[in-house]
């Protein structure tokens, strides 16, 4: 039987290396969509690219889109700097409206390809508070999606797949080593350098090293501050 089609959303991190793995190990064609938005560093795209490679996708893209044009975050703003110790609310390395402008390029990629399938590695467990990681907005998005787009009108219905999105960290590092994820590949880190190597102290990487550690997985992670 032809496998069915995947567009699975890729950044080069801990997360979606792990739910790219997770769409394979289920029989899927993985197209990789990653998305280069103005973060402050390239080093997570080519990780996305070894990630790609090392765990078998059909193809992989890299789209272009700045939102450095709207700032907002400290991720596409240079006067804002990435926190060094965890705070109150929502962080200021949330990017508006990320998940949902990403969500919707795979979408458009999808239907391209006749997939009904989309793979986000979101969390609302071991994550940083962001609105567009939780269940709600996921259930939202596939609603609209249904409403869309030619695709499902014509009866082929989409499904939005956030396998991690009741995993803790530890969890998902288990799941990700048992299907053969090496994370000495991935970038997580929102202030990596140019060799990829991660800051320790940024929120993301306060989250991957503490979900190393609760797996009993030893942490693959180059700091460059170590």
């Amino acid at each position: 039987m032809r496998k069915k089609n995947a567009v699975v959303l890729l950044s080069g991190g801990l997360d979606s290396a792990t739910v790219l793995a997770m769409a394979r190990a289920q029989g899927y064609e993985c197209y990789a969509l990653s998305v280069d938005y103005g973060q402050r560093h390239h080093s997570e795209l080519e990780a996305a690219e070894r990630v790609a490679k090392m765990l078998g996708a059909k193809e992989h893209r890299v789209v272009h889109i700045d939102l450095t044009g709207f700032g907002g975050s400290a991720l596409t703003d240079n006067n804002i700097a990435v926190p060094q110790q965890p705070g109150e609310g929502i962080p200021t390395t949330y990017v508006p409206a990320r998940n949902t402008i990403m969500l919707s390029l795979a979408l458009a990629w999808a239907e391209v390809l006749k997939s009904q399938d989309i793979f986000i590695g979101v969390n609302a467990v071991d994550y940083s508070g962001y609105p567009d990681c939780r269940p709600a907005f996921i259930e939202a998005f596939e609603r609209m999606a249904n409403l869309a787009t030619k695709a499902a009108v014509e009866g082929n219905a989409l499904t939005i797949h956030a396998p991690l999105l009741h995993l803790s960290k530890a969890e998902i590092v288990r799941q990700g080593s048992a299907l053969g994820v090496d994370y000495a590949q991935t970038v997580s880190c929102y202030q990596a350098d140019e060799q990829g190597r991660a800051c320790g102290v940024c929120d993301s990487c306060r989250l991957r090293r503490a979900g190393f550690a609760a797996s009993g997985i030893a942490d693959p992670t180059a700091y460059r501050n170590v």
